[in-house]
């Protein structure tokens, strides 16, 4: 049921590299862990679980002009968590093997769209996301507002985890959903 957190790592980096287009020159941007949320959120017969992920690193460099992107976002896989112990421990055992495939790692290649310098922006980050040892080309849409040359961004986007080769935490009982929906915010 964690599988979902990856994806926010994803989105956070895609927040970020929204930000950038309002500069002129290529740049460096490194996203601050302690200003990026990412969580997710799974449905199931008796409850939806809500949980979050840790940012570990994540370093770009985009070239506004060309909107291409280089770099990665990393997710510590381990760090999931949802508030129950043992359905966690699940999740990091047999879902995400987090000690097998310690990280989440969204790699962006270009950034669709343009920034507003000012207000309300929408654009969409494209790139790969590297999730229990395989890749998927992904494409996340992300809202930027911008204020006094200050970005907020938020991404939302869906793992399929299930489709990308994940278990299934069902049982005979409880019934999981096969989609992790990931929300990321971060501010820059």
């Amino acid at each position: 049921m964690r599988l979902l957190p990856s994806a926010c790592q994803m989105k956070t980096i895609t927040m970020l590299l929204v930000c950038t287009p309002v500069m002129a020159q290529p740049a460096l941007l490194k996203i601050d862990p302690a200003q990026t949320k990412v969580e997710f959120m799974v449905g199931s017969t008796l409850h939806t679980v809500h949980g979050t992920f840790a940012l570990k690193r994540s370093t770009l460099r985009f070239d506004p002009a060309t909107g291409k992107v280089e770099g990665e976002v990393a997710i510590d896989a381990a760090s999931g968590e949802s508030g129950n112990e043992s359905r966690d421990k699940k999740m990091h055992q047999e879902i995400l093997e987090s000690a097998k495939f310690p990280e989440i790692v969204f790699r962006p290649d270009r950034v669709e769209g343009k920034l507003a310098g000012q207000g309300a922006s929408q654009v969409k980050l494209h790139g790969t996301f590297a999730i229990h040892g395989a890749e998927h080309e992904i494409t996340v849409p992300v809202e930027v507002q911008a204020a006094n040359g200050k970005y907020q961004a938020t991404a939302h986007f869906e793992v399929p985890f299930v489709q990308w080769g994940m278990k299934n935490p069902s049982t005979f009982i409880l019934r999981v959903d096969k989609i992790i929906a990931v929300t990321v915010h971060t501010q820059l």
